[in-house]
């Protein structure tokens, strides 16, 4: 894993740390990710318009706090002319920010909703909470600017499958986009209180742990003992375009959550073309269902630092040519540190189509498990003919674990690979590959990218309920069951890489209704 601080100047100023002490993100080329070849699926995403429909708002709302919105003027693109109302740089009362026809939400820099409250809850506890209408748009108008949840306070960010909640670059709103864009403003950061490993101040056995954005003048902290903990809700949202490279090392994905305990909802949520991972989860409890990432230039899906996770229905497609990991599992290289990491992951769909050659940069596989790190998979699929399927490093008194239960994997000759204390052998074994429903031998048949085929559908699946009560229990392996799974259509953004329908925006383009 990678460590990403970010080094902002002035008070725009964070880092957020990755996980692990090596390996930029690298450069993507984007293109059509294909796993067999079959008819490219129908509707093809919709063009950008050439003329623009959209007029701008008379003015910027008033809203609860003080210092108000700033009225920026208008901004122009292919979609039309737009009212610009930027945020202030700290949102210090509980405010709702409704879609207007016509106006856009800026941020101009750093955004922090509310003031770090500290490691435990108290009266002193600002408790901002930032609400967002269904069909806002946000867009950063600075590569250094991003959303910063502090503990203590939360997010409302409730969307709809017609009308998601838009975070994107200033590039998209010009429509200066390509298929290829990436990494042009910072993302969605939410800070909580569940505990977490890997300190910068504290430590796990006193219960004091907390992490912080190194190198900043001011960092922002997470972490705390609350499990329980909420940092709010994000549903039915986009995030393009994010991880702006500040410096060597050192960027954001499109939605980062550091510490956030098992309250904060997380459903529904599509990052696009991130620089670096598609979402990042640094320890604490998370509770996930319904996630996208589509062209991630490092990996789909990293998590680490003590994560205790479930995620359900999770479509994973990697950028074509570029990248690293479809999924990275980690300790952060502290094999003692409790709470150890414990993930789930069930009903997902995992698709990287490019010759080994060009991608998996350190991880070297499509997924790479390691350190202080349990993880359980089930009713999955890894679509990487061109690429080893699972690497798994060895390291600590007692290394990481791989349980797996109807996961059906496509892989290169060489399937799995041992590093550290671990061979390939028992990275083999620890797959089971005959036994429980697993199968290292699948001939992919998924159609239109990502929708099960004849051999998916011949695996039996696994009843995730015996997992926990928090997952669904379902009867296909993978995201989509078939054709008419459609939970995916209406609030994501189409591309060249993957096509979720009529009912949603060209990537390249804004929603306009």
């Amino acid at each position: 894993m990678k460590i990403k601080s970010l080094l902002f100047a002035s008070c725009a100023a964070l880092t957020v740390a990755g996980c692990g002490p090596e390996d930029l993100a690298s450069p993507g080329t984007g293109g059509d990710v294909i796993i067999n070849p079959s008819p490219t699926p129908t509707p093809t995403p919709t063009p950008t318009p050439t003329s623009g429909t959209v007029t701008p708002a008379s003015g910027c709302p008033t809203i609860a706090d003080p210092q108000g919105l700033t009225d920026s003027g208008t901004i122009t693109g292919p979609t039309g002319t737009w009212r610009v109302c930027t945020l202030p740089s700290r949102i210090n009362r509980s405010v709702s920010l409704p879609k207007i026809a016509g106006l856009l939400y800026a941020l101009n820099g750093r955004v922090d909703v509310g003031t770090d409250g500290g490691f435990t809850k108290t009266a002193s506890d600002s408790n901002v909470t930032l609400t967002i209408a269904p069909g806002a748009i946000f867009f950063g108008n600075t590569g250094t600017s991003w959303l910063a949840v502090n503990r203590g306070n939360k997010i409302s960010a409730v969307g709809s499958a017609t009308a998601p909640i838009v975070f994107t670059s200033r590039d998209n709103v010009l429509g200066l986009n390509t298929e290829t864009s990436q990494g042009q403003w910072g993302g969605v950061v939410l800070m909580g209180r569940a505990k977490i490993t890997d300190c910068t101040t504290g430590s796990v056995g006193s219960g004091t742990c907390e992490r912080q954005t190194e190198g900043a003048p001011d960092p922002a902290l997470f972490g705390g003992a609350d499990d329980a903990d909420s940092s709010g809700t994000l549903q039915y949202v986009q995030i393009r375009y994010s991880g702006y490279v500040l410096g060597a090392d050192r960027e954001l994905q499109a939605l980062t959550t550091e510490g956030v305990g098992s309250a904060t909802t997380l459903e529904y949520i599509q990052s696009f073309n991130s620089s670096d991972d598609g979402a990042e989860f640094f320890g604490g409890v998370v509770r996930m269902k319904h996630y996208i990432s589509v062209g991630a230039d490092d990996d789909s899906l990293d998590i680490d630092t003590g994560l205790r996770g479930f995620f359900q229905y999770l479509l994973l497609i990697q950028r074509s040519g570029a990248g690293d990991a479809l999924m990275e599992v980690d300790s952060n290289g502290n094999e003692g540190d409790l709470p150890r990491h414990d993930t789930k992951i069930v009903n997902f769909t995992a698709i990287q189509a490019q010759t080994s050659s060009s991608n998996e940069a350190n991880d070297q596989a499509s997924i790479l498990l390691r350190g202080n790190a349990d993880l359980t998979l089930a009713n999955g699929i890894v679509a990487t003919p061109n690429n080893e399927c699972i690497r798994m490093n060895g390291s600590g008194t007692t290394p990481a674990t791989l349980t797996a239960r109807s996961v059906a994997l496509s892989c290169s000759a060489t399937k799995f690979i041992g590093s550290g204390s671990y061979t390939a052998a028992q990275v083999s074994t620890q797959f089971g590959s005959g036994a429980n429903g697993n199968t290292d031998a699948l001939t992919s048949t998924l159609t239109g990218v990502y929708i099960n085929g004849a051999n998916e559908t011949g695996v039996t699946a696994f009843d995730a309920t015996a997992l926990s009560s928090f997952f669904d229990k379902t009867t296909y392996i993978g995201a989509v069951k078939d054709s008419s799974d459609t939970w995916f259509a209406g609030w994501t953004c189409n591309s060249g890489a993957a096509n979720f329908g009529t009912t949603g925006t060209d990537c390249i383009s804004l929603p306009t209704a």
